[in-house]
């Protein structure tokens, strides 16, 4: 959300992978078909569309952005939660593939007999909203491999060619990667926040918002601290409102007051050095990922 744009997806695909752009970010359709537009201006490689069905402080017709991605040629279009399944039949109405994230097997059980194409698994790592089980991407993804007949990608603690590699091992077809791709040049997000991101430990994440049902991990700053105090005094939804809304995070990613709203990042940034291109990231973790298939097969 906020970061997902034209210009961040469109230099991810030109580089080899999938980009993707949120359609959170354009809740109409007519501002959605205008990135989706825009993407392509930048690009003629695929690319996808985010469709977000959590809970929102703003009404949207998903439906007609999902539509919208359709019409216009999406490569694939990612959901998340339970409730996008009601969506299965407007997704795959034309050649878009269908890629539904989940964090736990269960979920990505009944992804598949929904029709998904491509299922995607999150750790406990991950930023945003990992599993409420608490279980790692280690064993989150050999576990969906074995369940599932469809593709699998993997998802929390990636950021390298080792954990590409290591997300291959265990049986994942590819990654999806959120907060490594922030520390790069074409994202949007301030300096201030990439500054933040890069000297950031693994230890420097919190989980915010369990008590009222959206857990989600993010950098461990003032108002998450502000936001665990309050749930530890039992605060309602309202109270909690004014520090978790979204347009507070806008602000925080934009402009880089890097204290003043919830930013969603995984453990991963404790093995994020320095801010690249994308071009420089997936080149690196290609490079490096056949260099470690080299190592571990030298003959």
């Amino acid at each position: 959300m906020w970061l997902g744009v034209a210009e961040l997806a469109a230099a991810v695909s030109n580089t080899g992978g999938l980009g993707f752009i949120a359609s959170g970010n354009f809740p109409s359709p007519g501002e959605l078909r205008a990135e989706i537009r825009k993407v392509r201006s930048l690009t003629d490689k695929p690319f996808g569309v985010n469709v977000s069905v959590a809970p929102t402080f703003r009404p949207t017709d998903r439906g007609a952005l999902i539509d919208t991605a359709v019409q216009e040629g999406a490569a694939a279009i990612e959901t998340a939660g339970r409730d996008a399944l009601q969506y299965a039949e407007r997704i795959k109405k034309g050649q878009t593939k269908w890629i539904h994230k989940c964090a736990r097997v269960r979920d990505a059980l009944t992804a598949e007999r929904s029709g998904a194409d491509i299922v995607t698994i999150v750790g406990y790592e991950c930023g945003g909203a990992p599993p409420p089980n608490e279980i790692t991407t280690f064993i989150l993804v050999p576990l969906v491999v074995d369940a599932v007949k469809i593709p699998v990608l993997a998802g929390g603690g990636i950021g390298d060619a080792r954990g590409f590699i290591a997300a291959l091992a265990l049986g994942a077809e590819g990654v999806v990667m959120g907060t490594r791709f922030i520390a790069t040049r074409e994202c949007m997000a301030h300096p201030n926040v990439k500054e933040a991101i890069v000297k950031a430990r693994e230890t420097d994440t919190t989980l915010v918002q369990r008590s009222i049902g959206t857990m989600e991990r993010v950098l461990r700053n003032k108002t998450a601290e502000t936001v665990l105090d309050m749930e530890k005094r039992g605060a309602s939804l309202e109270e909690l409102r004014q520090f978790i809304m979204g347009e507070r995070a806008k602000k925080s990613w934009m402009e880089g007051e890097v204290d003043l709203g919830i930013l969603a990042c995984g453990q991963v940034m404790g093995l994020i050095r320095e801010v690249l291109s994308v071009q420089e990231l997936i080149s690196s973790m290609v490079k490096g990922a056949v260099a470690i298939h080299q190592r571990l097969s030298p003959h």
